[in-house]
């Protein structure tokens, strides 16, 4: 019982460890690891590190070529984070125009329903 225990104890730390990989404390290797991190963008990110600690991922975002907020947010969804938050962008929570556009014209048309 006690090796079960132990067992799945180590796995979870293993998953967990394995998850998340801050922008700030993260050697070459583990951010290499990242799906969408290669050997380039894992020195970019070093690199910009060794100038000043990241605040946010904002800061990150500006300092280190080619992460915007599409590639912050499949990044973040891959397990990056910086000071140990994931990226919680602007772009995916919001509807582009036409479609809010759309979603106006069907509430507007909308019939109410009688109780």
């Amino acid at each position: 019982m006690f090796k079960k225990i132990l067992a799945v104890t180590a796995m979870l730390f293993a998953v967990a460890s394995f998850a998340a990989v801050d922008a700030n404390k993260g050697t070459v290797a583990e951010l290499d690891g990242l799906k969408g991190v290669g050997p380039a963008m894992s020195k970019r990110i070093v690199d910009a590190r060794q100038q000043a600690t990241f605040k946010d991922w904002t800061d990150l975002m500006t300092r280190v070529k080619g992460v915007k907020e599409k590639a912050a947010a499949k990044l973040s969804a891959e397990g990056l984070t910086v000071n140990g938050e994931s990226y919680k962008g602007a772009a995916s929570s919001a509807k582009p125009a036409k479609f809010a556009k759309a979603d106006a014209k069907a509430d507007a048309s909308a019939k109410p329903v009688k109780p």
